[in-house]
C-alpha cells in the first residue's frame, strides 16, 4: 500500500541559499544512506527549485506527489537564482533539480558543474526563449527593434540577473541585432517583468521582454513572440531532470520513474495551468496536483495515481 503523501520541511530562502554556498549537507540531503526499500526505508530527497521559474514549481511538486507515493520522505527547498541551485545540486545538498535547461539556457552551469551531476531524464522537448511584444504592437521581428530605441524608452525587460535567458539576450541576442548603442536589457525578477508586461498592456504601450516556451503568460497576456531570423535566442530544448551524482544508483525506483515522465504540450500547459494559476496563492500544491492526476491519469507509463 501507497504511503500518504506528506511534506516533511520547506526550507526558507535565506538558509538555504547560504547552505547551497557553503556546501553543508541538508537533512536527507545524503544519499549514499537512502537506497532503496519499502515504506519509510526509500529515504528522503530533496528537491531544489526556483519558485519564479514556474516549470520547476509544477514539476517539483508532481514529483513531490510521485515520490511520496512510492514511499519517499520528500524535502521541497526554494531558491531565487540558477547559480546557487547548480551549486547545490553538484555538491549533494539537493538532490533533484526537476525542471533544467542544460542544453543551451544553462550550458554555462552545466560546463562548470556537469562532472557532479547526472541526467535523470528529459520530460519536454519544445523549450525555447523569447523576446516578446504585446500583439497589438507594430513590431514583428527582433529586426524590427534597431531605430526604435526611443519609442522603447531604451528598455528591453528581462528576468533574475543570473537566467540563462538574461545570458542569452545580453551575449547573443543584442549584439547579433546590433542593439547595444539603443538598449538596456534590464533585470529584476520573472514577477517584475511581468508587472511591467501588464501595465504596458493595460495602457496599450509598446514593450519588449523576454520570455520563454512554455511558460503560462504566454496564453495569460495578450503577447507574440518577435521573429528571430538570425536564431540568436537559441534553437528548442528540452526541459531535464537533474540529479546529483550518484543518485540514481542510490535511488534507482525513484530514477525509473522520473525517467518515465514525458509530456506533451496539452499535459505540460494543463500541469502548470492547474499549478499557478488555478491554485494561486497555495503554498502547498498537492490539491492541484490531485486535480491533475485525475484529468490526466495516464499522462506518462511510471505515473503512479494512488
Amino acid at each position: 500500500m501507497m504511503k500518504k503523501r506528506h511534506l516533511t520541511g520547506f526550507i526558507a530562502l535565506g538558509a538555504t541559499a547560504a547552505l547551497a554556498l557553503s556546501g553543508c549537507s541538508s537533512d536527507g540531503g545524503d544519499n549514499g544512506d537512502t537506497g532503496s526499500g519499502d515504506g519509510e526505508a526509500m529515504g528522503t530527497i530533496t528537491l531544489g527549485f526556483l519558485p519564479a521559474w514556474t516549470d520547476g514549481l509544477s514539476t517539483a511538486w508532481l514529483l513531490e506527489d510521485q515520490l511520496t507515493k512510492l514511499g519517499y520522505t520528500v524535502e521541497m527547498t526554494d531558491l531565487t537564482e540558477a547559480g546557487p541551485l547548480y551549486t547545490a545540486l553538484a555538491q549533494g545538498d539537493v538532490d533533484i533539480y526537476p525542471s533544467a535547461w542544460p542544453e543551451l539556457t544553462h550550458a554555462e552551469y552545466m560546463n562548470e558543474y556537469g562532472d557532479d551531476i547526472e541526467d535523470l531524464g528529459t520530460y519536454y522537448d519544445n523549450a525555447k526563449l523569447t523576446i516578446a511584444v504585446p500583439s497589438y504592437s507594430q513590431f514583428d521581428s527582433i529586426e524590427d527593434l534597431k531605430g526604435n530605441g526611443d519609442l522603447l524608452d531604451g528598455r528591453i525587460v528581462g528576468i533574475e540577473p543570473g537566467a540563462g535567458l538574461t545570458a542569452q539576450t545580453q551575449d547573443s541576442m543584442i549584439p547579433t541585432y546590433e542593439l547595444g548603442d539603443e538598449f538596456e536589457l534590464v533585470t529584476s525578477s520573472t514577477a517584475g517583468m511581468l508587472t511591467e508586461l501588464d501595465t504596458a498592456i493595460q495602457n496599450e504601450e509598446e514593450i519588449v521582454v523576454t520570455l520563454w516556451r512554455p511558460f503560462w503568460a504566454n496564453d495569460t497576456y495578450d503577447v507574440k513572440d518577435l521573429e528571430d531570423p538570425e536564431g540568436a535566442m537559441g534553437e528548442p530544448e528540452g526541459l531535464h531532470f537533474l540529479g546529483t551524482s550518484g543518485f540514481a544508483e542510490a535511488n534507482p525506483e525513484a530514477a525509473e520513474l522520473i525517467a518515465g515522465i514525458k509530456l506533451d504540450d496539452a499535459q505540460y500547459a494543463a500541469l502548470e495551468d492547474t499549478v499557478v494559476n488555478e491554485y494561486e496563492g497555495e503554498d502547498d500544491k498537492s490539491a492541484a496536483i490531485d486535480e491533475w492526476i485525475e484529468a490526466n491519469s495516464e499522462a506518462f507509463d511510471t505515473l503512479v495515481t494512488e
